[in-house]
Formats: C-alpha cells, sequence, structure tokens
C-alpha cells in the first residue's frame, strides 16, 4: 500500500512538471515576438545545407518569414543537372514545409532557372517580384533582410526591377572567394566560389552597380560551420520527422559519394546556417549579430571570371570573418527539440 501511495506521489509530481514545463514553454513563445522580416532564397535542390538553414530559419520566431525562394543552380550541376533546377528547388522547400507540417503557412515562390543575360535585363520571376513587393511596402517598420544562400539572380533581378529597394532592405550572402588580406583559400581551391559562380553577372549588379548593404560569409568564413556526424546522429537524427528528413539527406549525400570513391570524413559544412545566426540571433539590446566579427570593406569590382577587382569608389560592406558557431549550432539544437514534429 505505502509502495503505491509512494508510486502515485511520483507520478502526480512528475505529471506537474511536465505540465508546468509545457506552461512555461507556451508563455515564452508569447515572449519572444518578431522584429525583423526575412525573404529566404535558396537552391533547396542543391546541397542540404539550404534545407537545415530553412528549418532553423522557420524555427526562429524572432523573424518573420515573408516568402520563401527556390533558386537555380549551375547548368549541369551534380545535384540536379535538369533545366528546372529553379522549379525542383521550390518543390524541394514545399516538401520540407509538409514534413513539418507547414505546409499553408508560408508563401513559396519560383526563382529563374537561368542565369542573368546580362547585367541590365532582370530575368521576371515570381520569387524577383515577391523581394520587390516586400521591400516596397510602407505599412510595417521591420528591417527586412533578403538571406541569400546560392547565386544572385533574384535580388540582382529585383533591383533591376525596381532599384528604389536598395534603400529598403539588407542582403545578407553566403557567397564569394576570400578576401587576400583577411585569409587564405583552402587546400586545392577553386578561384571561382561556387555561390558566386551560380550566377557572376548577377553578382556584378550587386557588388559593381547597385547600393544596396551587402553582409558577406565569403568561403573562409561559412566553411567554419562543421557539424560533425556523431552530432547530426545524436541531436538531429533523433529529432521527430523533421530530424530524421535533415539527416536522411547528409547520409544520402554521404552514400552517393562514396560510389566516386570520394569519402568526405566525419563533418558536413553547413555553410548557409549563419543566415539564421546574422538575423534571428542578434543580440537583444542594440541589435546586431554582436557575437560573430566583421570587418568593414569598400565593395569590390566583380570581375567577369568571378573574382575581385579593386573598387575605390565602393560603398563599405559588411564581410564577417568569424562567426559564433556556438550559438549558431546549439541554438539551432534545441529548437528541433522543442519542435519534434
Amino acid at each position: 500500500m505505502k509502495n503505491k501511495i509512494k508510486m502515485t506521489l511520483a507520478f502526480c509530481l512528475l505529471l506537474g512538471t511536465v505540465l508546468q514545463a509545457q506552461t512555461k514553454s507556451a508563455k515564452s513563445k508569447d515572449l519572444v515576438m518578431p522584429r525583423m522580416r526575412v525573404i529566404v532564397d535558396n537552391d533547396f535542390g542543391g546541397d542540404p545545407d539550404g534545407l537545415f538553414q530553412l528549418v532553423h530559419q522557420i524555427l526562429s520566431p524572432s523573424a518573420e518569414i515573408r516568402g520563401i525562394i527556390g533558386s537555380h543552380l549551375k547548368p549541369g550541376d551534380p545535384f540536379d543537372p535538369s533545366s528546372e533546377t529553379a522549379v525542383n528547388a521550390a518543390k524541394k522547400a514545399k516538401e520540407l514545409l509538409e514534413v513539418m507540417k507547414l505546409q499553408n503557412s508560408f508563401s513559396v515562390y519560383e526563382g529563374s532557372n537561368l542565369q542573368l543575360k546580362d547585367t541590365k535585363t532582370p530575368n521576371i520571376s515570381e520569387g524577383a517580384k515577391a523581394i520587390v513587393k516586400e521591400a516596397m511596402r510602407t505599412d510595417v517598420k521591420t528591417p527586412l533582410y533578403v538571406v541569400c544562400g546560392a547565386g544572385l539572380t533574384e535580388i540582382a533581378s529585383a533591383y533591376l526591377m525596381e532599384p528604389k529597394i536598395a534603400d529598403r532592405l539588407t542582403l545578407v550572402w553566403i557567397g564569394g572567394p576570400e578576401y587576400t588580406d583577411l585569409a587564405s583559400p583552402p587546400p586545392g581551391y577553386t578561384p571561382l566560389e561556387y555561390n558566386l559562380g551560380i550566377d557572376i553577372t548577377a553578382g556584378q549588379v550587386i557588388f559593381n552597380d547597385s547600393k544596396i548593404p551587402i553582409w558577406q560569409v565569403p568561403r573562409n568564413a561559412y566553411r567554419q560551420t562543421l557539424l560533425s556526424y556523431s552530432e547530426l546522429l545524436l541531436k538531429v537524427k533523433p529529432a521527430g520527422k523533421t530530424g530524421e528528413y535533415l539527416s536522411e539527406k547528409i547520409e544520402s549525400l554521404m552514400k552517393r559519394v562514396q560510389q566516386f570513391d570520394l569519402h568526405i570524413g566525419e563533418t558536413y559544412i553547413m555553410g548557409d546556417s549563419p543566415l539564421v545566426l546574422l538575423t534571428a540571433l542578434q543580440s537583444s539590446f542594440e541589435a546586431d549579430p554582436s557575437s560573430s566579427s566583421y570587418v568593414l570593406k569598400p565593395s569590390p569590382l566583380i570581375n567577369a571570371q568571378g573574382l575581385y577587382e579593386t573598387n575605390h569608389n565602393g560603398r563599405n560592406i559588411r564581410v564577417y570573418n568569424q562567426l559564433d558557431t556556438r550559438l549558431m549550432f546549439e541554438d539551432f539544437f534545441a529548437k528541433l527539440q522543442l519542435f519534434k514534429n
């Protein structure tokens, strides 16, 4: 009888603890309100790091997502060699939203399937139009960030369609090679960095011609964002269907490259995740990505080969050289656990 009473008391205490935790969780959602708007632009049909970034962005309540754009890859890219890579990227974003049971929560737009043909002519797409529409709103005061983990076709097209957006948003971009005065390139590097190579002409529009504020995360910085396979197994994969979905994308890639006798070790670069770190995870007071370091540099000229040239008249842009990966990953793991769907 005493044992039954003890078990009943223990169960009541446990139930009370669970209910208290649930109440605290519900209250915490009321405590974090949106303080910025974000448009997510990424090649979701390519490197799976973009899907990790999208999940993290969706689960970050301080950033209100005003649109998700699926953008194109380079022609013949091994991730998707088709001629409709932007269409497929949008489909992949919708697939992820279905896994998260959020398929009716966000607007998903297709970007252009093609690179810009010159620096004067935009590619009119639903994605580019969505950027212009959101940037030109007059009924909101929260800052707008376009966070881009791929090529710059959509933001460049939006600028060519409506140059006034330059004063109404900030571009956070993962891409571009190292600056020689800040970092050395990795072993066996290619001079043309991957994301810039997706659309060099669009890079020229944004860096050379526009006045859009840029927060750039070049290759030396985004290569800092290493997620280990053991972290994937312990902190991502057990986190419900969403964690399983994300983990499968990395494990599938690991298996695929082994067919070509390529072994990528036990880490993977989550190079697009700084898009969340630099927006949703800004400091509470005097809001800024205060735990990551940047330098102000004159915007370089992008030449036809996708390399930097000196531009003495370039506006200052932020170039991030050190990222707070602890905050970035631990916040991601915690949000996955809290969501666990």
